[in-house]
């Protein structure tokens, strides 16, 4: 937030050129931008309510402590909400506040009440969301962005070498994903918690030491199934896995009609293609330990058979159990 130099305006000016024209006081600011008043007066909601709807600045309100509940911040019969970007409502109350399709970026509503509050689609992308409280809020289409503001502050504080920082905005980011996790949970949007879930994951991992094998076992969860929320990343890996054995076992040979087959540049293409679809169903009999026995491994083949059996039956287990849990939601 800059200062603007209109005389006798507020000197709100924010740092994409919106400045606010409405009188100001001997602080410099108007009411409604002014750090210094608590907006909690009997009034305030009706007049917030008549400021937004008359047109006035709303970005980079200044509502710390201001009590909001019941107010109606709806941008009724207009496609876009009041933009409410920047704005700081720590710990403001705005429970069952009406906020559908509200804008509500790079503005904080760090410990602000939000229980029983309307937030659908709401954008609240790069706003601050530590110590919310989200009881019966109504978050469906809501926007929080592929980032939150403490994971971009964190990779700041990384490339700064200020670790403890970063551990500690890794923690916050932690808890506001699990608080929203949870709170998905009870509204029954399990595709969204599914998604904080995996983040919440990722916060606690990047809080670990950058070469432990925690941290090393939690990388490798998340990119077999993202944490048990996407299956089809185990079916991915199957394909790849069944496609790499079944080149290895190309060129170190399979037995089968009682000979050794393996690669030849001497073979014709279509002997080699053949007996590379050999190795396919091999390496899928072999992943699935069906074990039929019309092929078998030779050589190097067989430790790579034994690898891919027993990884297989580790994959098809997990597959299972991610499809189940997905599914049973």
């Amino acid at each position: 937030m800059t200062s603007a130099n209109n005389e006798g305006c507020c000197r709100y000016a924010d740092d994409q050129g919106y400045t606010c024209t409405g009188p100001a006081s001997d602080s410099g600011w108007c009411y409604w931008h002014d750090p210094n008043i608590t907006k909690n007066n009997p009034e305030d909601k009706d007049r917030l309510q008549e400021y937004a709807r008359k047109g006035g600045m709303t970005r980079g309100l200044s509502l710390k402590n201001a009590d909001l509940s019941g107010i109606d911040l709806v941008n009724h019969h207009h496609k876009n909400g009041f933009d409410f970007s920047q704005s700081d409502f720590y710990r403001a109350d705005l429970s069952n506040a009406h906020l559908f399709n509200i804008n509500l970026q790079n503005a904080s509503l760090m410990k602000a009440e939000l229980c029983g509050a309307n937030m659908h689609n709401a954008n609240l992308h790069q706003c601050n969301l530590l110590g919310a409280h989200w009881h019966d809020t109504k978050i469906k289409n809501f926007n929080i962005g592929d980032e939150l503001v403490q994971e971009v502050q964190a990779a700041k504080a990384i490339a700064d070498y200020d670790l403890v920082l970063a551990q500690d905005l890794f923690e916050q980011s932690e808890e506001i994903y699990r608080d929203l996790r949870k709170h998905s949970e009870r509204e029954g949007i399990f595709t969204l918690s599914g998604r904080f879930i995996q983040k919440e994951l990722t916060m606690r991992r990047y809080q670990m030491p950058k070469r432990s094998l925690a941290r090393c076992m939690s990388k490798v969860v998340d990119l077999f199934c993202g944490y048990g929320e996407e299956p089809l990343r185990v079916v991915n890996f199957s394909i790849i896995l069944i496609l790499i054995c079944s080149l290895l076992y190309l060129f170190t040979g399979i037995q089968f009609e009682g000979n050794v087959y393996s690669y030849s540049s001497s073979q014709s293409f279509g002997d080699n293609l053949m007996l590379f679809l050999h190795c396919i169903y091999y390496s899928v009999v072999t992943f699935t330990t069906l074990g039929y026995g019309d092929i078998t491994p030779v050589g190097i083949s067989r430790a790579i058979a034994a690898t891919e059996a027993f990884t297989g039956s580790f994959t098809i287990a997990l597959f299972v159990v991610v499809f189940v849990k997905k599914m049973t939601r």
